[in-house]
């Protein structure tokens, strides 16, 4: 056996049905240039063990679309990952998921290929994406041998640049929640959450819309403008 073939990971057992519907999911979309309105999305949120990113774990899912111009709620996902030998930390209390709840939850191979096929093609929405993104892609690659490649949008980034006269100091979803007065029931937990963040990004969309950007494509351009002008601000 070569060296190569010792560095390489191992891949994970699957079983038939699982390796047949890896090979079946949609590839990613580039960014087009269909209206916001046309474009399908998902608003993903992960609730996790903790916030280190090579250690920590997914432990449950959240996700909505946002489909013509609305959160179509015939179209929800909420999953809890059977994490049975999670210890009870501050962060799991955080989100309701003691020990039985874990325990009973889904194989974690199984929800996370539910997960990219409710996902689809779409681009994906969510608040401090680069942290969800990197988790997810973590767990896909351990449980699925699966390579994330699809685009993420971080609404924690769009907030501010769609809305340059609010001055939110490290804003967090809550603050942004508040700034548009939207109306919360339910917080912590990862259905909630993309509920949320769902509501919170229909109003940027709309706001996006307003100043002439009105495509994927037009919007992740000025995300990349906006961020350059914010390095260059900061001395970066």
């Amino acid at each position: 056996m070569s060296l190569f073939a010792w560095l390489r990971p191992a891949l994970p057992a699957l079983d038939d049905d699982l390796r047949l519907r890896l090979a079946n999911l949609a590839k990613p979309s580039a960014l087009s240039v269909l209206s916001l309105r046309e474009q399908r999305w998902v608003v993903l949120d992960l609730e996790t063990s903790g916030l280190n990113l090579n250690r920590d774990q997914v432990l449950s899912i959240g996700a909505v679309a946002i489909e013509d111009g609305a959160i179509d709620f015939s179209q929800q996902f909420e999953r809890t990952l059977h994490r049975p030998a999670q210890k009870t930390t501050p962060s799991v209390l955080i989100h309701g998921l003691g020990p039985d709840a874990l325990a009973a939850g889904c194989d974690p191979a199984g929800a996370l290929l539910d997960l990219m096929e409710f996902i689809g093609d779409s681009p994906v929405l969510a608040f401090h994406a680069p942290f969800d993104q990197r988790m997810l892609a973590r767990a896909l690659k351990d449980s699925l041998g699966y390579r994330l490649q699809h685009p993420f949008f971080d609404v924690a980034e769009l907030a501010p640049m769609l809305n340059p006269d609010t001055v939110l100091r490290e804003a967090s979803l809550d603050d942004w929640v508040a700034r548009f007065g939207l109306q919360v029931d339910e917080r912590h937990n990862a259905s909630a959450d993309a509920q949320v963040t769902a509501e919170l990004a229909l109003i940027l969309l709309s706001q996006a819309r307003r100043q002439q950007l009105d495509s994927p494509l037009q919007l992740n351009l000025r995300l990349q403008q906006w961020r350059r002008r914010k390095a260059h601000s900061h001395g970066l």
